[in-house]
């Protein structure tokens, strides 16, 4: 596995594989099994696969967790190492932000809603160094995971807005073996919030069994979802909203097609990310997303 800091020095590399296949996977590092499938993904798809590690500045709020957003460059080198992937780009702030950035990319319908509203710029710093990284790897195919859903549906809709030619996949998420969604951030749980973050998995269960019993409301599921997640006294639900799997925009009923539940709970001072698409055969999941 080759290894690059510089982005000239990448580029170089890079040069050498014109007429084959690069599959891209983005991440902040603190690699799990979820990163890995992305990976595998990548590897079944492509010639050559590309990993980034860069915890990215410009996603972070001045009060959120950019300081402790957990780092091992090691360890990640050596899972991926150990996942025959072909080159690392793993740049400093200073390779990839050598002076203040002044242009930024913005998808506002996308990425001020939800998420958005309750981290403001995170998304506009999410557009901004996808956009960047994707001019430096050039790919032909780029992996995310379902699990940051809003973020899929945002990268799809600036790659089509900007004509960028990447085609975006979206992969299933993983979990653990009682339902978390794999984040690097779940190691932030202490014992005590860890099996308190068990109730973010089990709402997405609770939307299910609505929807069998004949729930039509989408404002109903919400304030029932919220009201599940509050028996949990370690858990602040800060956005349960039901949403167009394709759009994000509200929708008026459950019948009407696939429906997103997207959640973004609070256990302690982590904050969790999931969802589910609703009223739709796994395999048509998969498509919508």
């Amino acid at each position: 596995m080759r290894v690059f800091q510089k982005i000239s020095d990448l580029r170089d590399h890079l040069a050498g594989y014109r007429g084959r296949n690069i599959g891209f996977v983005p991440t902040m590092g603190f690699l799990h099994v979820g990163h890995m499938e992305l990976i595998s993904r990548a590897k079944a798809e492509n010639d050559i696969v590309v990993v980034s590690i860069f915890v990215n500045p410009l996603q972070f709020g001045p009060s959120e967790d950019l300081a402790k957003y957990p780092r091992d460059l090691e360890r990640d080198r050596k899972m991926l190492a150990d996942a025959d992937v072909d080159i690392l780009f793993a740049p400093t702030v200073e390779d990839m932000y050598p002076r203040p950035m002044r242009t930024v990319v913005d998808v506002p319908d996308i990425g001020r809603q939800l998420e958005g509203a309750v981290r403001p710029g995170h998304f506009v710093g999410v557009a901004t160094v996808v956009t960047k990284l994707f001019n430096i790897v050039q790919p032909q195919s780029a992996y995310f995971g379902e699990k940051d859903f809003q973020q899929v549906v945002l990268i799809k809709r600036m790659v089509e807005d900007l004509a960028q030619p990447v085609r975006v996949v979206a992969v299933p998420t993983v979990r653990e073996a009682d339902g978390l969604a794999c984040s690097s951030r779940n190691v932030y749980l202490n014992p005590a919030e860890r099996l308190a973050a068990r109730i973010v998995p089990a709402a997405l269960d609770e939307a299910e069994r609505c929807y069998r019993e004949g729930l039509d409301d989408p404002a109903a599921l919400e304030t029932a979802l919220a009201a599940f997640i509050v028996n949990e006294p370690l858990a602040f639900a800060e956005v349960v909203a039901v949403r167009d799997p394709e759009t994000l925009e509200p929708v008026h009923s459950l019948r009407a097609g696939p429906v997103l539940v997207a959640l973004f709970v609070r256990i302690g001072s982590t904050r969790l990310l999931d969802n589910r698409v609703i009223g739709l055969s796994n395999d048509a999941v998969t498509r919508a997303a």
